[in-house]
């Protein structure tokens, strides 16, 4: 991508993100941050937790969807809005659409877990379902697009989703004042992008991490080549993390703001979410999981530092869950 295209794509600034905070001001919860002494004294580090898996809609994307679709104009609105989602962005813009009166169609697959789909409807969205083994969600989403003339809000890669996303960082740092780390889950780069906006801000000299399931880790491979790779439906549980590629907003975001990515494996993400269930009665799905498990598996990286970490949701399917802690 050329600076030329970057600076016509308008990127979010941390001035943004501000803006957003003002926005959700009374609409989205400001999320507890909750620490664990066991786990501090395991790493030898002192860990803050946003928790946003209890944000309305169960996971931080509704900050993003309601910056977003809230500043739609009337004209917009009265059209709907269409958005495509695995689960918690779905969710995150069928209450904004509830909340704010507007329809909402939402693009989601087949086998995105059940709770997350029974959730989009009952906040009142219409649910399209796809086999995403055959057709894409963004070929059907510009389909329904076309012929129904609505609004696309998507997942990640769209400024005002960003700035949105980026606000749980923001409450997370004037909680806790200056951190030496703060890592997010990756999937699409619209929370680690929007964070990394708001901790530069507040706090430049801090290392910011982004982390990722192994095998959906097209955006670590991005990080270190300085090329723009690629996965498609990657076979990780972590089903919030299954997106495709970073995209053409949160792409230069993370290549300019964020300090370092880290992968991290499947049963790691199991041991991250025990950890979180058993000892912080905190519920979390794999995908909020994503950071934890990388502090597990390198302790001796984050000796002596002050550490915070966006659990981006607790959106689980309860029976997936337990099969995967019986494994």
């Amino acid at each position: 991508m050329t600076n030329t295209e970057v600076s016509i794509l308008a990127l979010p600034t941390a001035d943004d993100v501000r803006a957003a905070a003002e926005r959700l001001r009374g609409m989205a919860h400001r999320t507890p941050v909750m620490t664990s002494r066991t786990l501090n004294e395991r790493l030898g580090a002192e860990v803050h937790f946003k928790c946003e898996n209890f944000q309305r809609g169960g996971a931080f994307k509704f900050r993003g969807a309601y910056n977003a679709v809230s500043k739609l104009s009337d004209d917009e609105r009265a059209r709907g809005v269409l958005a495509y989602s695995s689960g918690n962005h779905a969710q995150a813009v069928a209450l904004t659409g509830r909340l704010l009166g507007v329809q909402t169609v939402i693009v989601m697959p087949m086998d995105a877990p059940a709770a997350k789909i029974e959730g989009t409807r009952g906040y009142g969205a219409e649910v399209v379902l796809y086999d995403k083994h055959g057709r894409s969600r963004e070929e059907i989403a510009a389909e329904l697009q076309q012929e129904r003339g609505m609004v696309l809000i998507p997942p990640y890669d769209h400024a005002d989703v960003v700035a949105g996303q980026g606000t749980a960082a923001l409450e997370l740092l004037e909680e806790t004042g200056s951190l030496d780390v703060l890592m997010t889950p990756c999937g699409g780069g619209g929370l680690l992008s929007g964070s990394a906006l708001a901790a530069r801000d507040a706090s430049p000299g801090i290392c910011i991490i982004g982390v990722e399931p192994e095998l959906a880790d097209d955006a670590t491979r991005t990080f270190r080549t300085g090329e723009l790779q690629t996965v498609r439906n990657p076979a990780t549980i972590a089903d919030g993390l299954r997106t495709p590629s970073l995209g053409r907003i949160t792409l230069p975001l993370v290549r300019a703001n964020v300090s370092d990515m880290r992968t991290v494996t499947e049963d790691g993400i199991v041991e991250a979410m025990r950890f979180l269930w058993t000892r912080m009665k905190l519920v979390v799905e794999p995908s909020g999981a994503v950071p934890l498990a990388a502090l597990l598996a390198d302790p001796d990286a984050f000796r002596g530092m002050r550490v915070g970490v966006v659990i981006s949701g607790g959106n689980v399917d309860l029976a997936s869950a337990f099969e995967l802690f019986g494994r």
